[in-house]
Order: C-alpha cells, then sequence, then structure tokens
C-alpha cells in the first residue's frame, strides 16, 4: 500500500495563487497529468503556514517529487521545506509573475509545464538565505518591503486591487520613504552604504530596458547586489519613471557587487525585508548567502 502511495505525484496547489483554485481547477490538474502518463494527487492550502505545514507532512512520506502549483510564494516556501532532503522540486506557474518559473524556462501554458514535470530532467540550481530564511529569487530592504506592507493594508482596509493598491503605495513610499544608512560586508570587503533600497539577486538580474527582472542562469553561485545611483527623492521618482517606460539602464541607473556572503548591519534592532514578495521582521544583523546547487528541480529537457 506504501508503495503505492509513493507513486502517486504529490501536488501541492496554493489558494492564495494567481490563478486560484477551485474542485474543477483540480480535477483539470489532474486530467493533464493523467494525459501525460503521471497519476496525481492534488493537495490544496490557503497559503502561508498551511502551505509549509502541508508541504513538510507530505514529505514525511519520502516522495520522488513533489509539486508547486502557485506564484513564486509558493515555490519559494515549497523550495525550503525540500532543501537538504532528497525530493526534487516541480513547478507549475500558476501565480501573477511566476518570476522562478520563467528562469528556469518552464512554459506559462499549464498543459505544457505538465508535459515538462513528465518528460524533463532534474537540475540542480542556486538557493539563497537570510538569517535562516530560504529564498529562490531575491531579497529587498527599504523601498519595496513598504511598498508591499502598504499594498497589503490598502486591499484588507479599503478593498482595492492588487495592481491599484500597489500603484498607490508606490507612490506613498517614495513621499515618506527615509534613506537607509547600512554598513556591508561583502565577502570580506567593507561598504557603507545610504540608498533608498538593497536588492539582493538569486545570481545576475538584467536592470536594462524592458527585460528588467530576469535571469539567465540561476547556477552560477553568486549573488547580485544592487542599490541605485540615484540618491534624492526626485531622483527615486524619475527612476520608477524609467523603469515603467523600459528606460533603464545598468550602468547609469545602478551599481552592483557580487557576493557569496553578505552581512549588513544597521543602528536599527530590526529591519523589513521582502524575500521572494513575502514581508517578514528580521533581527539585524542579517547574514545572507549563497547555496550553490542546494534546490534539484525538474527543466525541460536539454
Amino acid at each position: 500500500m506504501d508503495r503505492e502511495r509513493k507513486k502517486i505525484l504529490p501536488v501541492v496547489l496554493n489558494r492564495g495563487a494567481g490563478a486560484g483554485s477551485t474542485q474543477e481547477t483540480v480535477r483539470e490538474l489532474e486530467r493533464l497529468f493523467a494525459a501525460s502518463g503521471l497519476a496525481a494527487q492534488v493537495h490544496v492550502a490557503s497559503g502561508g503556514f498551511e502551505l509549509e505545514r502541508l508541504a513538510r507532512e507530505l514529505l514525511g512520506e519520502g516522495p520522488a517529487m513533489l509539486v508547486a502549483a502557485g506564484g513564486d510564494g509558493t515555490v519559494s516556501t515549497l523550495a525550503s521545506c525540500l532543501h537538504g532532503t532528497g525530493t526534487v522540486l516541480a513547478v507549475l506557474p500558476m501565480g501573477t509573475l511566476n518570476h522562478f518559473a520563467r528562469d528556469i524556462g518552464i512554459p506559462m501554458d499549464l498543459a505544457q509545464a505538465v508535459e515538462v514535470i513528465a518528460r524533463g530532467a532534474p537540475i540542480g540550481v542556486d538557493l539563497c538565505e537570510v538569517n535562516g530564511r530560504h529564498f529562490v529569487n531575491n531579497a529587498s530592504l527599504g523601498l519595496y518591503p513598504d511598498i508591499v506592507r502598504d499594498r497589503t493594508r490598502q486591499q484588507r482596509r479599503l478593498g482595492r486591487g492588487k495592481y491599484w493598491a500597489m500603484l498607490w503605495a508606490t507612490f506613498a513610499a517614495m513621499r515618506r520613504h527615509a534613506f537607509l544608512h547600512l554598513d556591508m560586508d561583502i565577502d570580506g570587503r567593507q561598504m557603507r552604504c545610504r540608498a533608498p533600497f538593497i536588492f539582493i539577486g538569486n545570481n545576475d538580474y538584467a536592470m536594462e530596458g524592458f527585460a528588467i527582472g530576469r535571469r539567465s542562469s540561476l547556477r552560477e553561485g553568486r549573488m547580485s547586489v544592487y542599490t541605485t545611483r540615484r540618491r534624492t527623492r526626485w531622483g527615486i521618482v524619475s527612476l520608477a519613471m524609467r523603469a515603467l517606460f523600459g528606460r533603464l539602464r545598468q550602468a547609469d541607473d545602478f551599481s552592483v557587487e557580487h557576493a557569496s556572503r553578505l552581512r549588513i548591519d544597521s543602528h536599527r534592532a530590526h529591519l523589513h525585508i521582502a524575500t521572494d514578495g513575502e514581508v517578514w521582521r528580521v533581527a539585524v544583523p542579517l547574514s545572507i548567502r549563497t547555496l550553490p546547487g542546494a534546490l534539484r528541480v525538474i527543466a525541460p529537457a536539454p
């Protein structure tokens, strides 16, 4: 009986992801897996703690593969649970942006993504870790966590949609946000930083034109640490407008460092940090490192 259960592919579906979930969604996913020759069982969770609890419960059965059906937050949560186990992660892109899935070459069409899970091959990709918490895409300090927190408040209190709330939150944050004053240790090199934000990418991000936010590789074993060269509020507003119209120029607008280990210190006891879009409060100092090849994930076959 246990052997038969291990042959069933567990799929963790985030009810709160961009595509949402209904009984019809569950049946359609199971049908797509069956059409690709895989027996799958879809387990629905409501995000956050429930996602992690369900993933760890399923991992207790020792599956060879676990499927994350959701967006980047879902992938990040399951990747953290899988770290240190022998289970391979597979991704069904059902979120709003799906940065991780795009960067490893997963099609956005669900039927094609299921085919990749059925016919693809596992590869090792890098994870990053900040004070014991893992992320697959990026971490941010300063402006972005402030925007996300304000957006969430507007959605809950004012009932605004995600995009309108994000827009209003961005303008509000740019008016009030104070610059960060940080001491950084980048692979042993000391640096003092005054900036409106710090962006830490798992590998190199494109920060130019309309390609902003994309990565060509998740296997270089390094982090990219970005700050802006803009040092005034008007400069930050200008940067946002340039990004909106695809006119960013990496050499002009950003400074970048590369690191395998990063330590960030502040005069504050705690800072808010966004990891893969989720904001949390972390004690200072921050210890951030890359974990080369730490996550095995199904990617399209060469």
